[in-house]
């Protein structure tokens, strides 16, 4: 998606393009970070929504019923009940439409890239829990964007089950360009799962574009579907036969060697 200020049009857009993914036959379908409203800090504070009647939420829970397909709604901004700063919140819907799970962003995006700088932190909170939900079957791990570059949450997620991980994203360029498919596929490859990563793109913010390239990878790190630099859906099919396979005859993660992970006692903490 190319989300901007205009809520209306955010939600008016999604839907749509939800209707065209679910048209695939897919079973998922992974919305964009902040796919309902992009702008400046105030922005997000004059958005903001609590899950309890927010329109956002009332509307992907009626595309995930109308649909009969589990909705990894992106994220939205958050506003909850007694806490000063916002969340960058995932929900995801069951195809019943119900609201099964809710992830907060942990890893806030404060960095400086392409002469611009980023403070998530000025408006919002860092989430606290590792999410993993079942749904269709599958267990699927929750992340938003800047999480990929912590790979001890993918490795949690792994270690809980994961067998999908969905990544709802709004890259930089600079980043995006040069990071965005070796993060999304190192996590596939180390955490032996199919990643799905959801982008924004095209200039969302004035003179701030976003990288798109939203793509599907499996457990051995092949991209198996990635979208061009326009507003569209991508779909690939998850093969757990495929992943048991993988994890059974290159098994990484049966190989863990726990114990030895410690911090030596010699070595002094940075």
């Amino acid at each position: 998606m190319t989300s901007r200020q205009d809520k209306a049009a955010n939600l008016e857009r999604a839907e749509a393009l939800t209707a065209r993914a679910a048209s695939t036959g897919a079973d998922v379908v992974v919305l964009p970070e902040k796919w309902n409203l992009i702008g400046s800090a105030d922005d997000y504070r004059a958005g903001a929504e609590p899950l309890e009647g927010g329109e956002s939420v009332q509307a992907m829970s009626g595309w995930a019923r109308t649909l009969g397909i589990t909705l990894v709604g992106g994220s939205i901004t958050e506003r909850r009940e007694g806490r000063e700063k916002l969340s960058n919140t995932c929900c995801l819907f069951d195809p019943d439409g119900a609201l099964a799970a809710v992830y907060r962003k942990i890893h806030l995006f404060d960095v400086e890239v392409g002469g611009h700088v980023y403070r998530e932190s000025e408006a919002e909170e860092p989430g606290t829990e590792p999410v993993v939900a079942q749904a269709e079957d599958w267990s699927i791990g929750l992340t938003v964007c800047y999480d990929v570059r912590f790979p001890e949450l993918y490795r949690i997620l792994a270690l809980a089950g994961a067998e999908l991980v969905t990544v709802p994203a709004h890259f930089t360029t600079p980043t995006g360009r040069d990071h965005w498919h070796v993060l999304l596929r190192a996590r596939a490859i180390e955490n032996q799962c199919y990643v799905a990563a959801a982008g924004q793109v095209g200039e969302t913010i004035a003179g701030k574009p976003a990288y798109g390239r939203s793509l599907i990878a499996d457990p051995w790190g092949i991209v198996l579907a990635q979208a061009p630099d326009e507003e569209t859906v991508i779909a690939a099919d998850v093969d757990r036969t495929r992943l048991r396979d993988i994890r059974a005859k290159l098994p990484s993660l049966a190989n863990r060697q726990p114990e030895a992970y410690r911090r030596p006692e010699h070595i002094a903490p940075a």
